[in-house]
C-alpha cells in the first residue's frame, strides 16, 4: 500500500499541520491541549498521525508492524523537524514499552487484523497510566458481515445483505479460535472497506465494548464517523454508508487502581418498591 501511494500512507500536509490538534481531534476528546503529553500512536504508521500529535506538542512514540509505514513517519519527522520514536512491533505484544508509560494511546482502525481484540486491550491497559485516555477506531461488526454491493429491491432502492455469521466459531473462548471473515469480490467499495489481501476478523460489540470495560477502561464517548451522503452515487462507498456505518470510534479512560477496586466492590442499589 505504501509503494502504491495509498491515501492511508500519505505524509501529513501543510494544510493539516496548520491546526494539528483540530485535524486529529475535531470532537475535542483530548481536552484542547496535549503539550508535553506522552502519546502512543498504535498501529498508526504512515507519516501522518505522528507528526500531527508532535506538532501539537506531544512526545510521540509510534508502534507499527510495517517498516515501510514507519519509514513514512521517519521521512515526515525529518521534513517537519519533529523528534518521534519509531518502533517496529505488533499491537498485540507491547512488551518493549514500559508499564504506565503513556498519557494517551491513539489507535486507528487495525484491530480487525488480529483474532483477539482482548489481547490488544490488555496490552494497551498495561502501557497507559491510570486516568490516561485511549481513543480507538474499529470496523463496525455489521459492516464486516454485509455485502459491499447492493441488490435492487422491488421498489428500486438498494438492498444490502448479511453474508457472514456474527458468531464466528471463536467469537467466544468456549468455541475455539476466531475465524477470518472471507474476502469480498473485488470492486471499488470493497477496496475501500477491506484492504486487498488482508486477513480480517470480526469482533462482536460484546468484545469491542464489554471487553474494553473488562480490561480496566471506562468508556466516555462513542461515535460513528459520518461517511454517508444523501446524494451519493448508487453503489458507492458513501451510499452504502447511508445504510451501514463502516466504523466506530471510542473514547475510554484507564481506571486507576483505586477506581478499579471500587468498581469491583461497589454493591448495586435496588429500590425496595
Amino acid at each position: 500500500m505504501t509503494a502504491a501511494g495509498s491515501p492511508l500512507c500519505q505524509i501529513v500536509s501543510d494544510e493539516e499541520l496548520a491546526n494539528p490538534l483540530q485535524t486529529v481531534d475535531a470532537a475535542g476528546w483530548l481536552g484542547g491541549d496535549i503539550s508535553g503529553k506522552k502519546v502512543l500512536c498504535l498501529a498508526a504508521g504512515g507519516g501522518r498521525q505522528s507528526c500531527l500529535y508532535a506538532a501539537a506538542g506531544a512526545r510521540v512514540t509510534v508502534v507499527d508492524l510495517s517498516p515501510a509505514m514507519l519509514e513514512q513517519d521517519r521521512i515526515a519527522a525529518r521534513q517537519r523537524g519533529h523528534q518521534v520514536e519509531l518502533i517496529e512491533g505488533s499491537m498485540d505484544d507491547l512488551s518493549m514499552l514500559p508499564a504506565g508509560g503513556f498519557d494517551i494511546v491513539i489507535h486507528p482502525v487495525s484491530t480487525c487484523y488480529v483474532p483477539s481484540v482482548m489481547v490488544v486491550y490488555a496490552q494497551v491497559a498495561r502501557v497507559i497510566r491510570g486516568g490516561g485516555i485511549y481513543i480507538s477506531q474499529h470496523k463496525s461488526p455489521v459492516s464486516l458481515q454485509t455485502s459491499t454491493q447492493p441488490r435492487a429491491a422491488a421498489n428500486g432502492s438498494p438492498r444490502y445483505t448479511v453474508e457472514h455469521a456474527y458468531y464466528r466459531n471463536g467469537s467466544s473462548s468456549k468455541s475455539g479460535p476466531n475465524t477470518p471473515v472471507p474476502p469480498p469480490a473485488a470492486n471499488p467499495v470493497a477496496a475501500r472497506l477491506r484492504e486487498p489481501g488482508a486477513v480480517e476478523f470480526l469482533h462482536r460489540w460484546e468484545e469491542l465494548i464489554g471487553g474494553m470495560c473488562r480490561s480496566g477502561f471506562v468508556i466516555e464517548e462513542l461515535a460513528e464517523p459520518m461517511h454517508a451522503k444523501p446524494d451519493a452515487e448508487p453503489g458507492s462507498f458513501a451510499e452504502r454508508a447511508r445504510f451501514i456505518p463502516p466504523y466506530v470510534r471510542i473514547k475510554a479512560r484507564r481506571r486507576n487502581d483505586q477506581t478499579a477496586t471500587a468498581a469491583t466492590t461497589q454493591r448495586l442499589w435496588i429500590p425496595e418498591n
